[in-house]
């Protein structure tokens, strides 16, 4: 992180554009070297010496002791002793070498160093004698493990984040959640987020895109804000920060109270420079309207100023969850990757078997299905037996009554 809401370090003073610029020329300093140094793009570093910017936070002490000017070397005197007595032999006057360049140590880690090959193979210059003998090396920082290096991390942007994310979405519960959900992120993609150029802000801006999803108006916990602050002046911020829309909002609290620069502040909400520029004229307009001292600030930097006391005093009065501590972020991310893992393999082989179990029961030859049925036309119907009139039942009961072999006269009789 450039520079948190809650920090309440003083800002370096700067020279002039044009004596920024000549400072760095003086100590032999590309632009691209300065912006590899600071952590920025060059055209950052070109706006800073144009006046177009400025920079600020953590950029701005590490820009501010790049290009300070180097104090006076204090020549060496050698004892009188040695002058009366040994005269030896001066060497041959050398190339006079660069003024060394006085670079803050997270700037060195990212310059690259020029390689062995072309370092100078001549012999080392004889030194005269009674020159006193150069300082002892300060010992290598020792290496820390990913767990030491995420925890380092942890501790010293999870606190202030926190407190940030509250002030972009208005929910204590939804900030702590958000920061740790990022911070779980980070350390499931630590390979990634090490090697980083500001590993605070890959953070960041995780946690930012996680707390202003809209899937959060679904749950009950999340779906209004809590209650704003009793003080009248902190209470009209708050609800001018909530009344804003999201992109306002954070192109907001990332220029005017983290303190990242114009182009910084739009490649992180994935805008154009001067559609950040617009949005940051068209939040702090609106939020003037709740604030008169912001609307009676003569210029825009000192509205900036104002914004981010304003932020930084809203963030620290209000009481804001503690973040879990490191040990227990690293341990679930690494569960959750675990049962992420085991619900993969498990949907894979229960894939494989319902693959395998539809081959064992499937036909192995073709079975012509049966044709389907069709109506026969064309036949008449068939007749049952008409309705018997009174005259065929008399019939019909006089052949019962008779014998079954047919009338008496036609029965021979035997005597």
């Amino acid at each position: 992180m450039t520079r948190s809401t809650t920090d309440e370090a003083a800002a370096p003073p700067l020279p002039s554009p044009k004596e920024r610029r000549r400072l760095r020329e003086a100590k032999s300093l590309s632009e691209e070297q300065v912006a590899a140094a600071v952590g920025v793009t060059r055209a950052t570093v070109r706006s800073w010496e144009t006046g177009r910017t400025s920079p600020r936070g953590r950029k701005r002490a590490l820009y501010a002791k790049l290009i300070a000017p180097d104090p006076e070397p204090v020549p060496a005197t050698r004892p009188k002793a040695v002058r009366r007595k040994e005269r030896p032999k001066r060497p041959a006057p050398a190339a006079p070498e660069a003024a060394p360049v006085s670079v803050a140590p997270e700037a060195v880690a990212q310059v690259s160093a020029a390689p062995a090959a072309e370092a100078p193979t001549s012999a080392p210059e004889p030194v005269p004698a009674g020159t006193p003998p150069p300082p002892e090396a300060e010992p290598a920082a020792p290496r820390l493990s990913p767990d030491e290096a995420f925890d380092a991390l942890y501790a010293h942007s999870a606190p202030g984040l926190v407190r940030q994310t509250y002030l972009l979405t208005g929910r204590r519960s939804l900030a702590r959640e958000s920061v740790e959900r990022a911070f779980q992120l980070a350390w499931h993609r630590w390979p990634e987020v090490a090697v980083d150029r500001d590993p605070a802000g890959w953070v960041r801006a995780a946690a930012y895109e996680y707390a202003m999803s809209p899937w959060h108006r679904l749950r009950r916990v999340h779906r209004h804000p809590d209650a704003p602050p009793s003080e009248p002046a902190r209470r009209a911020l708050f609800e001018a920060l909530l009344d804003l829309p999201p992109a306002y909002r954070r192109t907001l609290l990332l220029y005017d109270g983290v303190g990242l620069d114009l182009p910084e502040t739009a490649a992180e909400t994935e805008a154009s420079t001067p559609a950040a520029a617009g949005r940051l004229e068209v939040a702090r307009a609106a939020v003037a309207e709740r604030l008169p001292e912001l609307a009676a600030a003569a210029s825009p930097a000192e509205q900036s100023e104002l914004l981010q006391d304003r932020l930084g005093g809203l963030a620290r009065a209000e009481h804001v969850p503690s973040p879990s501590p490191a040990r227990t972020v690293r341990t679930g991310s690494e569960d959750k990757a675990r049962l992420w893992t085991r619900a993969a393999i498990a949907f894979v082989a229960l894939l494989i078997g319902a693959t395998a179990l539809t081959l064992h029961t499937a036909p192995t030859h073709y079975e012509q299905p049966l044709s389907p049925p069709e109506r026969v036309g064309g036949v008449p119907p068939r007749g049952g037996p008409q309705k018997l009139t009174p005259q065929d039942v008399r019939l019909q009961k006089v052949l019962k009554e008779q014998l079954a072999h047919g009338p008496e006269r036609l029965v021979p009789r035997i005597p």
